[in-house]
Order: structure tokens, then sequence, then C-alpha cells
């Protein structure tokens, strides 16, 4: 159990401190792209600092649901982090199911949907309602996913499911080869990154659900959306590239960091070169996606 919480601690870390330096390098990447120069790497840790720093001004029509939105957004995200492997075993993965893991992660979206009713203004309203249709269509995907990978290695254990074999154990089977294409494809919104940031859309909803705050509140959301790209990032390798999480440590978590990177780039070039979706667009796309993968999910259950 010690070590357990150990491995847990240092996921938690692990994610605190390199989620932003991931969140410099998509900002670096995106400038060089667009022929500009770019700030430096350490940006978003000076961005986040200077917001924690400055005064907690409480606009909103509910400032108990404000902080509860905060702290849930952060919170949700680093929960993840202690069940899923960063080059070590999942550190809680023995203790929960893949079904717990699915609803830690609509945790952050209903974190943003707390944060626009809090809010109260139209443009948080708005971001809210373009959340809640997101969530409807793009959520259940990591369900249809995790369920495969259960159906795959004949439990809901998280430790087995992520552990390496539910994809990749014996070969890609083609449930699995259709499922891998669903997520990459869905990588993206997942990330709330261009073309599916329209829960944002800073040119269009002023920042949305989150247009209402600022300071320390502000810095737990855009804490929260660095953090997801990593954790995201790192249940996507576990789930379908898991080969050298198995590395002793260090040389796992270098593997997964490595790993997660690539997406990062991959993730950085898409959002630099395509305009963003407009919502009825993004939902159209998700809606398909979704049925692509219950499909790979009943081929699966009928050849198991």
């Amino acid at each position: 159990m010690i070590t357990a919480i150990a491995i847990a601690a240092f996921n938690v870390v692990l994610v605190l401190l390199a989620a932003p330096l991931f969140e410099g390098i998509v900002r670096r990447l995106t400038a060089r792209i667009q022929s500009r120069q770019g700030p430096p790497l350490i940006q978003p840790y000076l961005d986040i600092l200077k917001l924690f720093g400055k005064e907690d001004i409480e606009s909103g029509v509910i400032p108990g649901m404000q902080r509860l939105a905060a702290g849930l957004s952060l919170a949700s995200v680093l929960t993840v982090a202690t069940m899923i492997p960063m080059g070590t075993r999942p550190p809680l993965g023995a203790v929960s199911d893949a079904l717990v893991l699915v609803y830690l992660l609509g945790l952050s979206g209903i974190s943003v949907l707390l944060a626009g009713l809090a809010a109260g203004s139209t443009y948080s309203l708005l971001g809210m309602s373009r959340e809640m249709m997101s969530m409807i269509t793009l959520e259940p995907l990591l369900a249809v996913a995790l369920m495969l990978g259960a159906v795959q290695t004949g439990t809901l254990r998280l430790d087995v499911v992520l552990g390496g074999s539910a994809y990749a154990g014996e070969g890609l089977p083609i449930p699995g080869l259709i499922m891998l294409g669903v997520i990459l494809l869905a990588f993206q919104a997942f990330v709330g990154r261009l073309p599916y940031d329209s829960t944002e859309a800073e040119t269009e909803i002023m920042e949305g659900a989150v247009m209402e705050y600022s300071g320390p509140k502000l810095a737990l959301f855009k804490y929260a959306r660095m953090a997801k790209l990593l954790v995201y990032g790192a249940l996507f390798c576990a789930l379908f590239v898991p080969w050298g999480s198995t590395w002793p440590f260090p040389l796992g978590t270098f593997a997964v960091l490595v790993k997660v990177l690539v997406l990062v780039l991959l993730v950085t070039v898409v959002a630099a070169t395509h305009a963003r979706y407009r919502i009825d667009q993004a939902i159209r796309h998700y809606a398909m996606l979704l049925a692509v993968a219950v499909v790979a999910l009943v081929v699966a259950v009928l050849r198991g």
C-alpha cells in the first residue's frame, strides 16, 4: 500500500511539473509553424504563477459553485493520473476499474458545466451548452475504448486493462485497430485543441465557460487543461502503444514522456494548420466516430 501511495504521488508531481512544459512546446511549435518566434518554453509556468498571485475576484452568481468547479477541474485530472501507468504500474489500478476511470474523466467536463452555470454570463452559458453537447457524444468514445479493452482482457480491473495486453498483447486485432484510429482522430477533441476547442473559442465566445474567472481560479482551469494533454496522452499510450512502459524506473517514465511528446507534436501540427470547426460540425464528427467505435465493440464481443 505504501508503494502504491508513493507511485501515485510521483504521478501527480510528474503531471504538475511536466504539463506546463508540454504546453510550452505546443506554443513554441505553433509559433514556428506560423512563422513567429513564439514565447519561451517556461512561459506557461510564469503564466500560472502570475495568476496564482493575482487577486481572487468572484463575479459570478454562485461563488461557492465557482470555487467548487475550479478545484474539481484540476483535482479530477490529477486523480486520473494516480490510476494510469506513467513508467510504473498503475498505482491505484488494482483497486479500481475502467468504469471509475470513465466517471473521473467525465468530472473534468462537469466542472466546466458548473463553471459556466455559476458565472451566469451569456458567453459562459453558451460555453456550458457547447461543453454539454460535446460530452454527450465525445465522452462515450473513451468509455467504449475501455470497454473494448475489458472485453479483450476479460476483466474490468484497470491494472489489467491498462497493462499492455488489451490491444497490443497478441498483435492488434481488427476491433483494436479500428478503435486505435477512432481514438487517434478524437484525441484532438479530448484535449480541447483546435479544430475542436468549440467550448472555449476565444475569437467567438471569449473563453466560454471560464470567461468570468480570474486569478487563482483561472489558474486552476488553465492548469487542468495543460494536465489533460499529458494525462490523456499517457492513457492513450497505455492502451495502444504500451511498449517500453515496463522498463525499469526511470527508463519507463522516460519512454512514456517521449511517446506523449510525439502525440503533443501531432496535436500541435493539426491545431496550427486547421481552422476551428463549428459546433455542429464537431458534433457530427464525434457522432460518426462513436458509431464506428460501437461497431468495433460489437465485433469484439461477437468474436469473444
